[in-house]
């Protein structure tokens, strides 16, 4: 599997949006790694996860064909991950798809989802959208992976996921905006060894861990995962999902988190396992 990391920021992008702090304004002077666009990811080009306010210019920067897209998975709702008024431009009159795209979520997901066909007076069928509502837990064949979406430790009004992705023995978990893992999905992956695991480090130098991670949070992470048995010689750990607040610009966090074996995300990156 290739995951292709589209964007790698928190919900105000980095630089931030409307911010002029030191370290917003360290991330415009250089460029590159340190210019980071709301978070979103692709797995082989196929499986999309989450669709957030720059998935246009994703598209641009990565070439990807979205027309073609026929499977998008939803972490949770918040608006840096999940902007439904988007696939209103699917209905005729602003597109020539042909192709059905099936999003993939929670129950919010399928309200949000519900109400915008509602509010656009369409219909799911003039989208060429389905919406299919995933329970926790339990496993879902997606476009030939299977697919488990597992609980976060993220927002206390939504049951939000990461997923644990696996295709020919091989198994990525996608696991930002989470803190800690709850119990029920250390449970659930415990013993299961995994190829990749990407996390969120939202907070950047500092320790948080009931609804995002840092620096801290990830290196206690690494033995907990080591301790559920889910790592094995060849795992890829992977920092994801920073917010200009944590303080730390893409060299700094690697200074930090490449001792303790975890590899920093940037725009466009791709591993594969």
């Amino acid at each position: 599997m290739k995951l292709t990391y589209l964007g790698t920021a928190a919900a105000e992008g980095f630089p931030g949006l409307f911010c002029a702090c030191d370290t917003c304004r360290e991330a415009t002077r250089r460029g590159g790694k340190d210019l980071r666009t709301r978070s979103q990811a692709i797995v082989d080009d196929v499986l999309l996860i989450d669709l957030p306010p720059d998935t246009y210019l994703h598209m641009l920067r990565n070439k990807i064909n979205l027309p073609d897209i026929e499977y998008l998975l939803i972490t949770h709702t918040h608006s840096d991950h999940f902007q439904p008024g988007e696939l209103y431009y699917r209905r005729p009159g602003f597109c020539d798809t042909r192709s059905l795209m099936t999003v993939y979520g929670n129950d919010e997901l399928k309200r949000r989802m519900d109400e915008m066909v509602e509010e656009t007076q369409t219909t799911y069928e003039k989208n060429k959208l389905a919406c299919v509502e995933l329970t926790e837990f339990v496993p879902q064949e997606i476009a030939g992976y299977t697919v488990v979406p597992l609980l976060a430790r993220h927002a206390r009004n939504e049951k939000c996921f990461i997923y644990l992705i696996g295709e020919n023995d091989k198994w990525l978990l996608y696991g930002n905006d989470t803190g800690i893992f709850p119990e029920a999905t250390w449970q659930y992956i415990r013993g299961k060894k995994l190829d990749l695991v990407s996390l969120d480090c939202t907070c950047g130098q500092m320790g948080e861990g009931t609804n995002h991670m840092g620096v801290p949070d990830l290196i206690k992470m690494r033995q907990l995962l080591a301790d559920a048995g889910c790592l094995h010689a060849g795992t890829q750990l992977i920092a994801n999902h920073f917010s200009h607040n944590g303080g730390l610009l893409h060299e700094g966090l690697e200074q930090q988190l490449q001792p303790h074996g975890y590899q920093v995300s940037y725009d466009g990156m791709t591993v594969t396992v």
